[in-house]
């Protein structure tokens, strides 16, 4: 392949959609991961948090079930969570076979901080864009992620 035809092998990945795509959820995630550290988090810790504040009380397996983590690392994110006050682990009343993950009083306010942290790293993101087309982008990434 000469050099001419690898630049444009180069510009034509570049090019597609789905290259884009990854790039700007990169610098998303990476926006968004930087801004819910200053609560001490990392994205999957959020992750968690988050769903255990909508599921909860929830056994960990479901937890491990409804965000596809692994199990080891679902006990060490919780881990982290009870150290620092956010979650905690409980028999569940059901089946005193599992524990129960419930979000504490000072997890719901890390959850709502973290809101509005991530909020503010997409609107960074979404900075070049006018009110309509963030709008409008919303609408386009919506309808592709749910065909």
């Amino acid at each position: 392949m000469t050099r001419t035809e690898s630049q444009g092998a180069l510009a034509r990945l570049q090019s597609l959609p789905s290259w884009l795509a990854g790039r700007v959820a990169a610098r998303g995630r990476g926006l968004v991961a930087e801004a819910i550290a200053e609560e001490g988090l990392k994205p999957p810790h959020h992750a968690v948090l988050a769903a255990v504040a909508e599921y909860g009380p929830v056994a960990q397996a479901d937890l491990v079930r409804r965000l596809g983590f692994d199990p080891k690392d679902v006990v060490l994110l919780l881990n982290h969570l009870e150290e620092a006050g956010l979650a905690r682990r409980a028999p569940d009343p059901r089946d005193r076979r599992k524990n129960a993950v419930t979000v504490t009083p000072a997890g719901t306010r890390t959850l709502e901080r973290c809101a509005r942290l991530a909020e503010r790293a997409n609107a960074e993101l979404l900075a070049p864009l006018s009110a309509a087309e963030r709008r409008q982008l919303m609408e386009l990434l919506t309808r592709v992620h749910e065909s």
